[in-house]
């Protein structure tokens, strides 16, 4: 990654990154290692399950290609998307260097399976060497701290391969985080990143509890998925006519404010549009401007007037914003 770009450290401050004329900046793991922070998620729309799962998806080649094309060098997959596959032949047919690219996949960490049978049959489908990005999708395949444990350990030794630049974590809450603190032994490699749902109406604060003020004291950087749902899914909303002020203001879309609202904190973000203009669009507009320090409160006020939280709702009390 170009470390012209990187003027973030992970930290407690919460200081979002400098802003370069006409870039998206890159942010500086704990260890060392930069992650671009806009990124293309596979999930959603590009899921692939069921009878699906035993055919290669043209759609979904075209669209991590479209990415690809438009701009987006990060991109983030996951085994639970049945579609790593198609996210490795995109990048195959795209003929850019693999140095330039930052790619992220995911283990469940099914039953029966171990870590690292994951991570290599991930490997084979993607058709890569490495990855930049190992993450744990969740903490629930966990009945017990042990196996948590365990889990980690394998990632640690999949980093020490050298197959997996980075390590780190998805859907982790403080408590699941602790527990990985809490290891025997301690740890060899903390995780750098924690991906987690992250928008106005789930900011993750409840109480004395804040997952983001955590993840920076740790310093572990904060990877915002579903960045969207205040306009996608969860609109009408308090923070509508804010997104629309600020829109106006700006000469940019709703969309763009809300994904400048992640990236003004310090947080890595990730888009799923598969629109080539709109991907274009937001690798434009979104250097070309920066929220001022009371928008982006004035966002998060509005925010915490409503609850919504769009995945995992399993797992959760509809009331619970941790």
């Amino acid at each position: 990654m170009n470390s012209a770009t990187s003027n973030f450290e992970v930290d407690a401050t919460g200081v979002s990154p400098k802003q370069l004329h006409g870039l998206i900046p890159s942010l500086k793991l704990a260890d060392g290692n930069e992650i671009p922070m806009l990124g293309y998620g596979l999930g959603t729309a590009n899921y692939k399950s069921g009878a699906s799962l035993d055919t290669i998806s043209e759609p979904i080649i075209t669209a991590a290609l479209t990415a690809l094309k438009a701009g987006y060098t990060h991109l983030d997959g996951a085994e639970a998307y049945g579609n790593e596959t198609e996210l490795g032949r995109a990048i195959t047919q795209s003929k850019l260097p693999r140095s330039e690219l930052f790619i992220t996949t995911k283990t469940t960490v099914r039953a029966g399976d171990t870590v690292t049978q994951a991570f290599n049959r991930s490997l084979e489908k993607l058709g890569l060497d490495y990855v930049d990005l190992y993450l744990l999708h969740s903490p629930f395949f966990a009945n017990a701290p042990e196996e948590l444990h365990q889990a980690w350990r394998e990632m640690e030794k999949i980093k020490d391969s050298g197959m997996a630049k980075s390590i780190g974590v998805s859907n982790f809450l403080i408590e699941h985080l602790q527990t990985l603190f809490d290891i025997p032994g301690g740890l060899q490699y903390p995780p750098v990143v924690n991906q987690i749902e992250y928008h106005p109406y789930l900011q993750h604060v409840v109480g004395g509890q804040d997952l983001i003020a955590y993840c920076r004291e740790k310093h572990i950087a904060v990877e915002a998925y579903s960045p969207l749902t205040a306009i996608t899914k969860a609109s009408p909303g308090p923070v509508d006519p804010i997104y629309t002020k600020l829109a106006k203001k700006y000469g940019v879309s709703e969309a763009e404010v809300a994904l400048r609202w992640c990236l003004d904190q310090g947080i890595v973000t990730l888009t799923t549009s598969s629109n080539e203009e709109r991907l274009k669009g937001y690798l434009k507009k979104l250097p070309s401007f920066k929220l001022t320090p009371k928008e982006v409160e004035d966002i998060a006020a509005a925010g915490k007037e409503k609850h919504y939280r769009q995945f995992w709702n399993q797992k959760f009390d509809a009331s619970d914003r941790r």
